[in-house]
């Protein structure tokens, strides 16, 4: 009986790796070495860089989290990396793959975010993608999510894409999630220049199951490793009134690229990942937002899954808490402080 469970699990998973093939192309990009593109951003003491800068490694320990910010902004882009996640216990832990511009619009930033949240010791990781405009961070659009794959045993693609006219999430080259900009957005949707930050903290006053689980530095240091690092995009100034950068050009080509639409292939492979793996959606979530975001696109297959709170109605399979957490608000990145604690994190 036990074998024969066994021989259909893997036979389950022999043909979802032969779907996967299928559906997906390696993206073609250029990748770029840290020092070419990036900086340390906090606690450069815990980045470890790779001897040909191909590769980087963030830490966290009880003394400090890390990361690492690109040189540039970019108005509009393609952003993406090949991560691979701590493993053991990593309640607590929040590791962020993200583009914002806090530091030069404080007041009336925009933000795209990709956080993986940690779990206790054998539950599997989360993440959620989110977006803010405008300094819009009272109106979070939370997406929630589970993968179909351990991100702790090797590294898997993560890549945002941003254009004038639409923002797509990927895992892998398989789109997870697509906004589409219209004009009742208004500044909800990024617009301003953006940096690519990299980033791991210690979040356990919301990460995990609310903030009731703490990171646990027994099992420090936390290593989130990051390597094919791309960035695609029209390089500004974001302090300049009138860019004296003409970007028409560079958007033409991104808006080109395969990235930048998803295929017909693509729909039903994004299709698939949010019926499996989505467990929580803003856009069906009725009682914060009676009216939705003016951006959701109600999907009947996707809207049967999800009670009024935005949560499912049945959990997934392969268990879990799928209880909301309200996380607080994180509208800046992490700053430097004295080393005498753990590195704030907003």
């Amino acid at each position: 009986m036990e074998y024969a469970i066994h021989s259909r699990t893997l036979f389950f998973f022999f043909l979802l790796f032969l779907f996967l093939l299928c559906i997906t192309t390696a993206f073609n990009l250029t990748t770029l070495r840290f020092d070419e593109a990036y900086s340390p951003l906090f606690s450069d003491f815990n980045i470890q860089r790779s001897p040909d800068e191909k590769t980087v490694r963030l830490l966290l320990n009880r003394f400090s989290g890390s990361g690492i910010i690109s040189s540039d902004y970019y108005n509009y882009g393609f952003f993406s990396a090949s991560i691979k996640l701590p493993a053991e216990s990593t309640a607590g832990i929040v590791v962020a793959f993200y583009t914002s511009n806090v530091d030069t619009f404080e007041r009336n930033h925009d933000e795209l975010d990709i956080e993986f949240m940690g779990n206790v010791k054998g539950k599997p990781w989360r993440f959620q993608t989110n977006m803010y405009g405008n300094g819009s961070t009272s109106r979070g659009r939370e997406e929630r999510y589970r993968l179909w794959f351990d991100p702790s045993k090797d590294s898997h693609r993560y890549s945002i894409l941003w254009t004038p006219k639409n923002t797509i999430f990927y895992v892998d080259e398989i789109p997870i999630r697509e906004i589409v900009r219209n004009a009742a957005m208004a500044g909800d949707y990024p617009s301003k220049p953006m940096s690519l930050y990299a980033t791991i903290w210690d979040a356990s006053t919301w990460a995990t199951n609310g903030g009731k689980e703490k990171v646990d530095y027994k099992y420090e240091p936390f290593v989130s490793e990051f390597t094919n690092l791309a960035l695609e995009g029209c390089i500004v100034d974001p302090n300049e009134q009138i860019s004296s950068t003409n970007c028409t050009d560079r958007i033409a080509s991104l808006l080109a690229k395969e990235y930048s639409t998803i295929t017909l292939e693509g729909r039903k492979s994004m299709k698939w990942f949010r019926e499996k793996y989505m467990y929580y959606s803003s856009c069906y979530d009725n009682i914060r937002y009676p009216v939705p975001p003016p951006e959701c696109v109600m999907v009947p297959s996707e809207r049967e899954m999800f009670l009024n709170s935005g949560r499912l109605r049945e959990k997934m399979k392969f268990g879990g808490s799928h209880r909301r957490h309200r996380r607080q608000q994180r509208s800046q990145r992490p700053r430097k402080v004295e080393v005498t604690g753990q590195v704030a994190a907003m």
